[in-house]
């Protein structure tokens, strides 16, 4: 994904800050669904920003802080100055967006684990809200909306997948990224040093051992082989790293 032209897009009517976030955000969502990692803070982040975003082409400003409900519920009852497209629409997916990261955060036991079609709701929606923002963005030739949106809306690449009762990473990196990765899709579950070998059977198993020994020197990965090795702060973040760049 070209971040900079969706960036460029999006700063013909929005402030650089606004953009920024909202673009973390939306690239956060679409990680966790690359990778499966679940129950991340970014779609409640997300809609906040959008929140900003449509206080800002209302008003010319926004707040640090917004209250999110308020304002959704507000915006839709009011007349403002922004398009119906935003002011209904994107509204009305924010809302639901926000409502399902706030509801449905707790799993009972004998459940279906509902957070993976959810997050895929959450990105569907961020999309559609991303692209709209586009659409509507002033001074954007419609070629370069066009193309901009087109990124928006482009596949994802699933980056780890479970087949035959072993999880594999689709990557082409290194031992030691490829241990980030099987462990950020677990995260934040050990997994013991035999489940990493036999996802990384294609590798040589010293090779393996050695990779697991590094990360853990570096503070990258901490635990032990039978209790399990979790990603620490410093792996999650250069697991991240590693999925953005793959």
């Amino acid at each position: 994904m070209d971040r900079m032209a969706i960036a460029s897009a999006l700063a013909k009517s929005l402030p650089d800050d606004l953009c920024n976030d909202l673009l973390n955000d939306y690239l956060q969502i679409r990680h966790d669904v690359a990778t499966r990692t679940l129950g991340r803070g970014a779609p409640g982040k997300f809609v906040e920003t959008v929140v900003q975003c449509l206080q800002y082409l209302d008003t010319g400003k926004y707040d640090e802080k917004p209250n999110v409900e308020k304002f959704l519920v507000s915006l839709e009852s009011r007349q403002a100055k922004i398009r119906d497209d935003l002011r209904i629409c994107a509204n009305r997916i924010a809302r639901a967006m926000y409502s399902l990261r706030s509801k449905r955060n707790i799993v009972h036991k004998g459940e279906v684990d509902p957070n993976s079609y959810d997050l895929r709701f959450l990105l569907s929606g961020a999309q559609w809200i991303l692209a709209e923002l586009v659409r509507v963005s002033g001074g954007v030739s419609m070629e370069d909306a066009g193309k901009a949106i087109d990124l928006i809306n482009s596949p994802i690449g699933t980056l780890v997948e479970d087949v035959a009762g072993r999880r594999l990473v689709h990557a082409d990196v290194s031992a030691p990224n490829e241990i980030l990765l099987l462990l950020q899709s677990h995260y934040p579950n050990p997994k013991p040093h035999a489940a990493i070998t036999h996802s990384l059977n294609r590798r040589n198993e010293k090779a393996v051992g050695n990779a697991i020994r590094g990360l853990y020197a570096k503070k990258l990965i901490e635990g032990d082989s039978k209790k399990g090795y979790v990603l620490t702060r410093p792996g999650l973040e250069r697991a991240i790293a590693v999925s953005q760049e793959s």
